[in-house]
């Protein structure tokens, strides 16, 4: 699934363009058509064809894993789930091979909803707030202090890497980054959440804000899915790395099983607690 430096490259690449075309923001809808109704999740597909149209895009971005386009009178979110992907280009037909919603502007300019799997869905609402409301803090905020995130952690006695996999604790991190930043920062994935210092907690967190940056200036990571472009995953430290040697000692990585997910970890550096 894309975690928050894929959905942030794919938001950056519909304001800057892709493909020789430009980006999203100043165009007008004209048509929206909608090939696979259940990827509407609300309103309904007939009324967002409806609601959808003439509306004028004035702003893409990101909360959590969901891209965020502001339009004049609502917010179309649109989370990729497995195995989603936008696409824009000029084209009377749907672009790629499972387009499941595209949106038309003007000279048909296009933005397709690419999703083989069938996952993915699309939000037409007033307020961003009705399906973002419950995400915990962007990683990445400013805001979010190494004293406040340190108060997050032993707030909660849980074990680190499902903690960090909630998107109601702290929005956008996945199965990826939770092992490298837990790596880079030399804590165990089933370590309790309650029992870090403050040291270990600022640690924890510039560590996720290094991976997340470093995915980023990457275009994310391409593996499992059909994201096009990324190449972090070539440098993946301990990530699908089972049995290959520790970057920093040397000591074969292990793979284990946490709340169902494949985890990634270095027995040495980062010790059962």
């Amino acid at each position: 699934m894309p975690e928050l430096p894929e959905v942030e490259t794919i938001a950056r690449s519909l304001i800057s363009g892709q493909n020789g075309t430009g980006g999203l923001v100043g165009h007008t809808i004209a048509r929206a058509r909608v090939g696979w109704k259940r990827t509407i999740a609300s309103p309904s597909a007939q009324s967002f064809l409806r609601r959808i149209k003439d509306q004028n895009v004035n702003g893409v971005g990101r909360r959590g894993k969901f891209i965020k386009i502001d339009l004049s009178k609502d917010t179309l979110l649109i989370h990729l789930r497995m195995s989603g992907d936008l696409l824009l280009g000029n084209s009377v037909k749907p672009l790629g091979s499972h387009s499941r919603v595209q949106l038309y502007f003007e000279d048909d300019f296009q933005l397709s909803f690419n999703d083989p799997r069938k996952f993915g869905r699309v939000w037409l609402v007033a307020d961003a707030a009705e399906v973002t409301g419950q995400l915990g803090p962007e990683p990445l905020d400013p805001a979010l202090t190494s004293k406040a995130f340190h108060n997050m952690l032993t707030s909660r006695n849980r074990q680190l890497k499902p903690l960090l996999l909630d998107q109601t604790f702290l929005a956008g991190l996945g199965n990826i980054y939770a092992d490298e930043a837990l790596w880079v920062a030399r804590l165990h994935p089933l370590a309790a959440s309650s029992s870090l210092d403050a040291r270990q907690s600022g640690k924890l967190l510039k560590s996720i804000r290094k991976v997340l940056e470093e995915g980023i200036a990457r275009n994310g990571a391409s593996i499992d899915w059909v994201y096009r472009g990324g190449d972090f995953q070539n440098h993946f430290k301990v990530y699908q790395q089972t049995g290959e040697s520790c970057p920093r000692c040397g000591t074969p990585i292990k793979r284990t099983l946490v709340g169902q997910r494949s985890t990634h970890f270095c027995p040495r550096c980062q010790p059962v607690p």
